[in-house]
């Protein structure tokens, strides 16, 4: 009886052990956008991720000026100052490094990008490495690709 037993109990382990190899896990909201758009440093999945094409609670955001306005209230901890007409993220009482296409960029540069240019933004909000002097982290913008967005008549 018990090697019966010993017998069925191996040969359930040996194909649960096989099933589960082969099982492919589909990849989360969060890894497909990462892999589509990012690269290097920040190819990291800690952040918070808008995802501007696709997801419908985003389409409002074509009705701001400035993406900042839009993305205050809706990221923890982050404030949005002006000053002179040009709006300065904060991300935890600390100055945020703006990177458009993984390029840094002033925060001014957002006054003359149109939102629905847009495809994600992913913010950062641990120190970022790639952005020196970011302690407050990063606020990285990637830009539609050409055939992104486009409506088919």
């Amino acid at each position: 009886m018990k090697k019966c037993i010993l017998t069925i109990l191996i040969s359930l382990l040996t194909i649960a052990t096989f099933a589960q190899r082969g099982r492919h896990v589909p990849l989360g909201r969060e890894e497909q956008l990462d892999q589509k758009y990012t690269s290097g440093l920040f190819s990291t999945v800690d952040g918070t991720y808008f995802d501007l094409v696709n997801d419908n609670n985003a389409i409002g955001a074509n009705s701001y000026f400035n993406v900042l306005d839009w993305l205050q209230g809706r990221v923890a901890g982050l404030q949005v100052y002006t000053n002179r007409n040009i709006r300065i993220p904060y991300l935890r009482n600390q100055p945020a490094a703006i990177f458009v296409d993984e390029i840094r960029v002033d925060a001014g540069f957002l006054n003359m990008l149109p939102v629905h240019d847009i495809a994600m933004i992913k913010v950062i909000k641990s120190p970022f490495l790639g952005g020196w002097g970011a302690p407050g982290g990063a606020i990285a913008i990637y830009t539609k690709d050409g055939d992104e967005g486009e409506e088919v008549e």
